[in-house]
Formats: structure tokens, C-alpha cells, sequence
């Protein structure tokens, strides 16, 4: 890809002509077809030991068989949710439902019965297919209670019932749904309130994941462990869709668990892995202290955001692979840019790259939506084939969200440099006005990682009489040294400008999460404001 020279920050699509769409069951029949033999996906227990197993040709016979099933009880286009923990039969719900024509509709397992009434109802959804509990989440009998409650809702079947899954697949019939036909809806992850349902079609889904595996080395015969969950684009999406596009092995475990991610990698030999930032300091840490040896990852990609220097830094010594930075939301299936592996080390650390194949990004003036001169701080901005078709029954969120000329604003702040290059600067609902300057929690978060007692750092904004906002500094430590406020303060200090310095330190062990394990930083000033932490100041 050569260096275009940008005059302002908007980057044109690269990639040449967009190939021809597909369905997810396209996908899969082309891959069955190419791999017959090759393991797609493997069971793999909370011991570690390997349980079931399916070839491409073996899921893709049971993903007809249980496509016929659920045509055999709902029409086209029905919404089915689905309440579990990553399963196998999971990966075959999402596969049938996409054969039958169908729209999955994915719920975090960890919800409880006010937020999956609130998704069934939102979504319009007819069926719930969970599992029994987990993690000591009743979910079958808060499937039962909505089922109840919600008259729409005319199925409630768990998923290790196979005798009532597959029932109906003599008679049922797949489907032909288009590639532009919806096929999911996924619900935001809340870090800023109450999620909204992105309806997410065939095509964005297939391509998006596919693109994002192959430019991270990823082809026939990589095995990797599937650590996010299914519920979200990360896991269902990006893992699933793409590794089974190109031929991958997915081993799948109940739930994320660093201990069982490492030494799968180092039993194993694994040579990729996916991880957003958090997982990924999880697994390193399990790894030094059980003594896995994770160096046999070749490629690595981490999505969310950008990944701190020092982070990075940390991941090649654990690794030695080279850490390749995806970054996205929901609403675009979800990638938006990534690196590649011939970037350079810096770019690789200090930015998220350049727009994805096929995909424009532009950073535009929030208050007026003019693309703003190279360098310059704007809200990040993407328009391409891969967004979704809206927020599910919600007009006004969409229309908030995707403008006329079909630019989707991600509400993240960003600047871009003259090669098309993306760097993250903040949130635009997250950015710290401290007495009419505006202050940017990623540049402090990053300095802060710096410090070798720290392990992960959130900043906010906490309300203030005199300067309107003032920086909170939540750290969580790297082991059992805790610096106090005085050695915090000149440790910033050599490192930012007075104004960005934290007034607050907060120490914590835990964070508040999304289930899709991104900081919930609302919550943090939320609990702030409330009292609720123990607090030093920097005075």
C-alpha cells in the first residue's frame, strides 16, 4: 500500500474492487468444501482436556441439520435469542440460524432477568435458547420467568437438549438469505448506559472477520483458543466467522480463563492468539506465575483500542510476537483499522493504523462534521460496507449515530497523520474539560503504564466546583507495592504538563466490566461521586 500524502484527514478506501458478498452459510459451505477434513472446532473442558470435536464437513452437516430444525418453527427473519457461555452449540445456533434465514440475537450470559427482559422485548425476539446456569447464573430459570412474562416469546429450550433442539430437521427447510439480509443483533457493550441493538448483516460479518484474520497471518491449519465470548462481535464474529473463513481451528473453552488460555498455548504450541488488552495482561501474568511458556505465538492481535507502549513492550518479552492492534465497535461488525505486520514498531505502539480494506475513515470537527487538517483532533468517523443496517426499532439513536452522507461516528476521539494513520486520543463523552482545557485520559493512562508497579490504569473525569472536571487515576497494581501519592505525582510530572497531572489516586483490585471486558469508566466516576473508594489526593 503506498503512501498517499494526505492534505486533511480523511483516507479513501484501499483494497481495489470490494469482492461479491456472501452469506455466513455461503462461507461455511466454501470452507467445508476446501477443508472437509481439517478440524474447525474443539471442545475443550475446564481441565483443559479436548471433548468434542468437528471437522468443516462435520459442522457444517450439523449446522444444516439444526438450520432445518429451526425453519421448521420459525419464519424468515425471525429474532431467536440466544443466553449461554461459549459452547459448540453456540457456533452451530449461529451457523443454523443464518442457514433458516434467521436473525441471532446474542445475550451476555452474565445477565440478569431485568436486562435479558429488556433485550427480548427490545429485539422483538420469539425464542430463547440458553444453557442450564453459569457461574452460578441461573439462566434457564430466568429464561423460564421472561418466557412467562414476555407473550411473544414462544420457545424456551436449552441448548444440551438435543432430542428438542434438533427436532423438526426432517421436515424443515434452509434458507437463501441475502448477503445484505440481516443476521445478528448485538447489543453495545454499555460502557456509557443502556445498550442498543445493532443489527448486523450477512456480508459486513463474513468480510470484516475474514479481511481482519488473513492480514494477521492467520490461514489453514492456525489453531487458536477462542477467549472472548460468543455473545460479542469480538468472539462470534471476528474468532468464529473469520476463523472459519480461512480455515482456522477454534478451541473453545466454557469461559475466559487465563490460566487455561496459557497453558493451552504452551501444551499446545500455539502460534496465534487474539486477546483484547485486558486478557492479554491476564494471560502474561498467569503465565509467569505457573512458569508457561508462551513463545511460540507467532502473530498476535489485540482489539479495543491502542495498546500502551509499555504494554506492548510487555507482550513482546512474554510472547516474542509482535503485537498487531485491531480497533472497531459493534455498529461496523467491528473492525475500522488495524495494523498490519510490516508496520513499523511505532506505528504498531502508537497508533491503531489505517482504515481496514474497503473501509474510509475520517476525522471530522464534532460540532460542525468538517474533516479537520491532518494532525488535528476530531471524532473518528467510518463508512463503509461493513456498518450496520441501524440500532434495532430505534430511529433516532441511528440517525444520531450514522449521518446523511453515511458517515459513522464512533464517538472516539482521534487525530490522523498525513500517511492515513489512526491515533486514539479519548472518548468524546470521556474527554476532561478541566477549567476550559480539554484533557485526554488516553495520554495520561499511557504515561502512568509506564510505572512498573502498575498493572492497568483507568482515568475520568470527576465532577468539580472550581474547575468544572478534575482527573481521577484508578490503578490497578502489578503486585504488592503501591506507591504512594507524592511518588505518583512526580512520576507524572516527568512525563506531562502540570494540568494533566491526577488530582485523585484510587488503588483497586477490580474493575467494573462490560462482558466483553472493556473498563466501564461511567461506573468508576459513578462510584466516585458516591463515596464509595478510598481515596488519596494529590494536593
Amino acid at each position: 500500500m503506498g503512501e498517499p500524502g494526505l492534505m486533511q484527514s480523511y483516507y479513501p478506501a484501499q483494497g481495489g474492487p470490494l469482492p461479491p458478498p456472501v452469506t455466513i452459510g455461503a462461507m461455511l459451505r466454501k470452507s467445508a468444501a476446501r477443508w472437509p477434513h481439517v478440524p474447525a472446532l474443539c471442545e475443550v473442558d475446564s481441565g483443559g482436556a479436548f471433548t468434542r470435536s468437528w471437522t468443516y464437513a462435520e459442522l457444517l452437516h450439523d449446522a444444516e441439520r439444526l438450520g432445518r430444525a429451526l425453519a421448521s418453527r420459525h419464519a424468515p427473519g425471525a429474532r431467536i435469542a440466544v443466553y449461554a457461555n461459549n459452547a459448540p452449540e453456540w457456533v452451530l445456533l449461529e451457523m443454523g440460524a443464518a442457514m433458516a434465514g434467521l436473525v441471532l440475537v446474542t445475550v451476555n450470559p452474565a445477565s440478569i432477568e431485568r436486562e435479558l427482559r429488556y433485550i427480548v422485548e427490545q429485539s422483538g425476539a420469539e425464542a430463547i435458547y440458553c444453557v442450564e446456569n453459569f457461574r452460578g447464573n441461573p439462566l434457564a430459570q430466568i429464561a423460564q420467568a421472561v418466557s412467562a412474562d414476555v407473550p411473544a416469546v414462544r420457545h424456551c429450550m436449552l441448548l444440551s437438549d438435543h432430542a428438542s433442539l434438533f427436532e423438526g430437521e426432517e421436515t424443515g427447510t434452509l434458507r437463501a438469505p441475502r448477503p445484505d439480509d440481516a443476521a445478528q443483533i448485538q447489543y453495545t457493550s454499555g460502557t456509557t448506559g443502556q445498550p442498543k441493538g445493532a443489527l448486523l448483516h450477512h456480508g459486513g460479518l463474513v468480510r470484516n472477520a475474514a479481511d481482519l484474520l488473513q492480514d494477521g497471518g492467520v490461514g489453514p491449519g492456525a489453531v487458536f483458543v477462542l477467549c472472548t465470548p460468543l455473545f460479542h462481535t469480538t468472539g462470534c464474529a471476528v474468532q468464529v466467522l473469520g476463523g472459519l473463513a480461512v480455515g482456522a481451528t477454534m478451541l473453545l473453552p466454557p469461559a475466559f480463563d487465563p490460566a487455561l488460555t496459557a497453558r493451552l498455548i504452551a501444551r499446545e504450541k500455539l502460534s496465534f492468539a487474539l486477546f483484547i488488552p485486558t486478557m492479554m495482561i491476564a494471560v502474561m501474568e498467569a503465565a509467569a506465575r505457573d512458569g508457561h511458556d508462551l513463545r511460540s505465538i507467532e502473530h498476535i492481535l489485540a482489539g479495543g483500542a491502542m495498546v500502551a507502549p509499555e504494554l506492548w513492550r510487555k507482550a513482546w518479552d512474554a510472547f516474542g510476537a509482535r503485537v498487531q492492534i485491531a480497533y472497531g465497535q459493534t455498529e461496523c461488525s467491528p473492525i475500522i483499522t488495524r495494523c498490519t505486520a510490516d508496520d513499523s514498531l511505532e506505528d504498531m505502539t502508537q497508533t491503531v493504523g489505517r482504515a481496514a480494506p474497503h473501509t474510509e475513515v475520517s476525522i471530522r470537527d464534532p460540532r460542525t462534521n468538517d474533516v479537520v487538517p491532518i494532525g488535528a483532533q476530531g471524532e473518528i468517523c467510518c463508512r463503509g460496507y461493513q456498518l450496520m443496517l441501524g440500532y434495532n426499532d430505534n430511529r433516532q439513536a441511528t440517525a444520531a449515530t450514522i449521518d446523511a452522507e453515511g458517515w459513522l461516528h464512533t464517538g472516539d476521539l482521534g487525530t490522523m497523520d498525513a500517511r492515513g494513520y489512526v491515533r486514539i486520543t479519548g472518548r468524546v463523552k470521556e474527554m476532561i474539560i478541566r477549567g476550559g482545557e480539554n484533557l485526554f485520559p488516553v495520554e495520561i493512562e499511557n504515561a502512568m503504564l509506564e510505572h512498573d508497579a502498575i498493572a492497568e490504569v483507568a482515568v475520568v473525569g470527576i465532577p468539580d466546583e472550581t474547575w468544572g472536571e478534575t482527573v481521577a487515576c484508578f490503578l490497578r497494581p502489578a503486585g504488592a507495592t503501591r506507591p504512594g501519592d507524592a511518588d505518583l505525582k512526580a512520576f507524572v510530572r516527568e512525563r506531562l504538563s502540570p494540568q494533566k497531572t491526577p488530582q485523585h489516586w484510587v488503588w483497586v483490585e477490580q474493575w467494573p466490566m462490560t462482558g466483553s471486558g472493556k473498563i466501564q469508566k461511567f461506573r468508576l466516576r459513578e462510584q466516585f461521586v458516591a463515596g464509595e473508594f478510598a481515596l488519596q489526593s494529590a494536593g
